[in-house]
């Protein structure tokens, strides 16, 4: 408003003042009477209030939210094959939703992973591979160029029971809401920008929850379904590009528990490689190792290989 209000006044003094001079100048070029007889003034108004309006740049988004589905599969098949070996078909299904808020110096950053894998092997049927369901979110408040106070929780289980599949006959290891972990705490975090963040919280609640079924295991008492800890949470994410259409991963979790054998520290890693083919097409490797002496007193490691079909039904 500002620009347009001084635009109309320098051509309301500048036709003012041309008036008295224009029959003149008009004259003696022998434009009188003529379609140029037209003020300077007239031509300035047209070409910067009307070829060149005043245009409001839109506000950033305040959300931005993808969502983005992956099936991942592999297979092998033999037959006649002298070394031996059994046909295999498996599938992984994977949901991921991130739905993240900026405005001014508040951060709110939210992932939704969802995951389910079955896999078919000739002679031993149909087994679970994968079974997820986890929500992070992380709050922070900036107090310097790359530096938040922060809020964070992540919540995770699993949907379907779980088997050991080595004992016989074959004994549940898991099931819905059992274990299930929740964690929250204050602390500080780190972010370099979307791809790159640390966050350190020295003061983290943990709640494992179990069915009465597996009472007495996942650092639960005997008789009980639910445990409460206290301690050191570190968690960080990196994401980068390592050559052309080559991206990998990394999501650490490291815990501590102040109240129980804060020694024993619980590791919870993944690595992700990611080497795009196409929009659509991916060869994925995903590599997972979990130490956790409450769950099990060995390291816990798996690896998931194939080829992905990727497709993104959300992003605004």
């Amino acid at each position: 408003m500002k620009k347009l209000f001084l635009i109309l006044f320098s051509c309301f003094c500048f036709s003012v003042v041309s008036q008295e001079t224009k029959k003149d100048s008009v004259s003696s070029a022998g434009l009188e009477n003529s379609p140029l007889d037209t003020s300077f003034a007239f031509y300035i108004f047209n070409k910067r209030v009307f070829a060149e309006p005043l245009v409001k740049k839109n506000p950033p988004k305040k959300w931005t939210v993808t969502g983005k589905y992956t099936f991942l599969f592999n297979q092998s098949s033999f037959s006649n094959w002298a070394a031996g070996g059994n046909n295999t078909v498996a599938g992984n299904m994977t949901l991921g939703y991130d739905f993240n808020y900026k405005r001014k110096k508040w951060n709110w950053d939210n992932k939704i992973i969802s995951a389910y894998g079955l896999s078919y092997i000739d002679g031993q049927g149909v087994r679970k591979t994968e079974d997820q369901f986890e929500y992070n979110s992380l709050l922070g408040l900036k107090t310097s160029k790359l530096w938040f106070l922060s809020f964070f929780s992540n919540f995770k289980t699993q949907y379907t029971k779980g088997y050991d599949y080595k004992q016989e006959p074959k004994v549940a290891v898991s099931d819905f809401f059992s274990p299930a972990y929740w964690s929250f705490g204050p602390g500080m975090l780190w972010k370099r920008n979307d791809d790159a963040r640390i966050n350190i919280a020295p003061a983290t609640a943990r709640y494992t929850f179990v069915s009465d079924q597996f009472s007495g295991k996942y650092g639960v008492d005997e008789g009980k379904n639910t445990n409460f800890s206290l301690g050191f949470n570190l968690s960080a994410y990196f994401k980068s590009e390592i050559m052309e259409d080559v991206t990998m991963e990394s999501i650490v979790a490291i815990y501590s528990d102040y109240l129980n054998k804060p020694q024993n520290i619980d590791i919870d890693y993944q690595l992700n490689i990611i080497v795009k083919i196409n929009k659509n097409l991916s060869t994925n490797l995903s590599l997972h190792t979990i130490i956790d002496d409450d769950a099990s007193s060995r390291v816990q490691f798996k690896e998931v290989f194939g080829l992905g079909l990727n497709y993104i039904f959300h992003k605004t």
